[in-house]
């Protein structure tokens, strides 16, 4: 190899030594331009693939917001019901706030399979932990099983939450990055529309709001996520935590409802759609049928 690729080998940490070839004055300028910053060795690449032809994966934007605050008697936290995959809507009305305990609900961003099933594994692990101790499963377990997963998976699994509940030590509410990195905090906003809903939170929030006034600016700060983020979209959804027990408020608010549709909808009789060819195979011809009872070869 090159005294650069040797250089760059040992910068890297994968020599002991730097090579022999190259004098003490030039190794010194060789660090000079590596010291601190980031690597873009990989930039340079992707750029040389690109000029053969070569098409560069595209990052797909992920689109929802999910708000949560607390108030005196507990949380409130809020989401949108759009769905998107790249520009194009899935699901206008899907369910973002995913259940955790009776005490403890989570919002989830990013992508809806990892939001949903990580949510679900957390749910029946924290379960589990409140039929062995016998008591109502804390917040900060809920949010320990969280972080230690996500941060085993180092961020390969794209959830992005928002955890809230009350227990024994009150309302709390925290965030949760895809990395597993936590943050404890009287208000979040998290998702494309994230920055929209938080400009209404940073204007209007205060300590000591009412149950009324919090889902009011729930509804706002998701309202402003929905008008202002093309992520986001459809209707709204609330659910209020408190010292009770959870209450959901489904489509709590739908403000694009769809002002036109064809009277009687949309029927097509059949054959419409031609159908090319046709082909059966009976089962017995693929597999081989053994009576029960009989000893079959390994």
């Amino acid at each position: 190899p090159s005294a650069a690729a040797e250089l760059a080998c040992w910068l890297r940490g994968q020599r002991r030594h730097p090579p022999r070839t190259m004098s003490s004055k030039a190794i010194a300028e060789a660090l000079k331009e590596e010291r601190g910053g980031f690597s873009f060795e990989l930039a340079k690449r992707n750029a040389a693939l690109a000029s053969t032809g070569m098409k560069v994966p595209q990052a797909m934007k992920t689109g929802t917001t999910i708000v949560g605050l607390c108030f005196k008697d507990g949380v409130v936290l809020g989401a949108d019901t759009r769905s998107t995959m790249g520009s194009t809507v899935a699901d206008k009305n899907c369910l973002k706030i995913h259940h955790i305990a009776d005490n403890i609900q989570c919002c989830g961003a990013g992508t809806a399979a990892d939001t949903e099933f990580t949510t679900a594994l957390i749910a029946s692990k924290v379960e589990l932990h409140r039929l062995a101790t016998g008591k109502q499963p804390r917040i900060v377990t809920a949010l320990t099983m969280l972080k230690r997963m996500l941060f085993r998976y180092q961020g390969y699994i794209g959830a992005a939450l928002i955890l809230g509940g009350v227990d024994c030590n009150g309302p709390a509410l925290y965030q949760v990055y895809p990395h597993g990195s936590t943050d404890y905090l009287p208000y979040v906003t998290m998702g494309s529309g994230s920055v929209n809903a938080m400009a209404m939170f940073e204007s209007e929030y205060k300590d000591g709001l009412s149950e009324s006034e919090a889902i009011d600016l729930v509804h706002k700060g998701i309202l402003s996520g929905i008008y202002n983020d093309l992520g986001s979209g459809s209707n709204v959804d609330i659910c209020v935590i408190t010292k009770d027990g959870h209450r959901m408020l489904r489509n709590y608010d739908t403000p694009n409802e769809r002002k036109f549709r064809y009277p009687g909808g949309f029927k097509y009789e059949h054959g419409t759609t031609p159908t090319l060819s046709s082909s059966f195979t009976p089962v017995k011809q693929l597999v081989d049928v053994v009576p029960a009872g009989m000893e079959v070869d390994a």
